[in-house]
């Protein structure tokens, strides 16, 4: 299998589509149909259901799909080491944060770090813990900060701190002003929260909020399920229930009045903070700066 093959399938599995691959590869569509088709020939297996809708991944091609990602990713770690011995600290370094770390430190940090390497592009891409982590195996970023460790094994995962959690309510809740709150003035009220499961993975702020509700004993809790960091503060503003939630992602709500902090002592916990990259990824100078910048703060 050669990369270029290789290239043309990544593109059009990420894009699910023949024609948006062969611009985003500067390729005429007959030309990276060749490629693809030789693809397929090698390995005696349709890659694609092609239809109107777009083109979709047959069985063989979903097999493919994260070997190929992992083969071009490395391709373009050697092509970054060749050039980190050339240049030094001139280039590009990518890094994929979760959108909520960016109220903390976080940017300053950052901020401090570009102006040390001027010739150095620094590339920020943010998502939730799950696309960090896509992004970082895809090879899209070098280096990734996500709530809680990834436990896949073509990962290397870093404590990079923690964060407090914290139980918000709607601005004006009774319980408001309320010192040490006892778990069981909680009975009855509703929990604002993600499913238990997200994407690939579980999602960490569901499985802390199960164990503060069990340890807490309430258990039979109801709780509304979202899909959104917004969705779920709206939600907790509108009054239809409690969050816990990291420190970082209320700061704005907490200092314009429209959500307040519950004193539940019962509840107090923190979610870790990891730094990910691709276990034997080749990680330049710069990146290795950045690594220690991060863990070390």
């Amino acid at each position: 299998m050669d990369l270029s093959s290789l290239e043309a399938f990544v593109a059009v599995a990420e894009l699910r589509g023949f024609t948006r691959a062969a611009e985003r590869l500067h390729l005429s569509q007959p030309a990276l149909s060749r490629r693809v088709a030789l693809l397929e020939h090698e390995l005696g297996q349709p890659l694609f259901e092609r239809g109107r809708s777009g083109a979709r991944l047959t069985d063989a091609g979903e097999a493919l799909l994260p070997h190929a990602q992992a083969a071009m990713a490395c391709a373009r770690d050697g092509a970054a080491a060749v050039r980190a011995l050339a240049r030094g600290d001139v280039g590009r370094l990518a890094l994929a944060i979760v959108g909520t770390l960016a109220s903390t430190d976080l940017t300053s940090r950052l901020a401090r770090f570009r102006a040390a390497h001027p010739g150095l592009r620094l590339l920020l891409r943010t998502g939730g813990s799950t696309e960090v982590s896509a992004l970082v195996r895809r090879g899209e970023a070098t280096l990734g900060l996500r709530y809680s460790a990834d436990p896949a094994p073509d990962l290397v995962s870093r404590d990079a701190g923690r964060e407090e959690m914290l139980v918000v309510a709607r601005a004006g809740h009774p319980l408001a002003r309320a010192r040490r709150i006892a778990p069981r003035r909680l009975a009855g009220e509703a929990w604002v929260a993600f499913p238990a499961r997200r994407g690939a993975g579980v999602d960490p702020f569901s499985r802390l909020l199960a164990r503060g509700l069990a340890a807490s004993g309430l258990d039979e809790a109801e709780v509304v399920v979202i899909d959104s960091l917004t969705a779920q503060k709206r939600l907790v503003e509108g009054g239809f229930g409690l969050a816990l939630v990291p420190a970082s992602s209320v700061r704005e709500e907490l200092a314009r009045g429209s959500l307040c902090v519950l004193d539940v002592p019962a509840m107090r916990t923190s979610v870790d903070v990891a730094l990910v990259h691709r276990k034997g990824a080749f990680l330049s100078p710069a990146a290795l700066r950045l690594v220690d910048a991060l863990l070390r703060a």
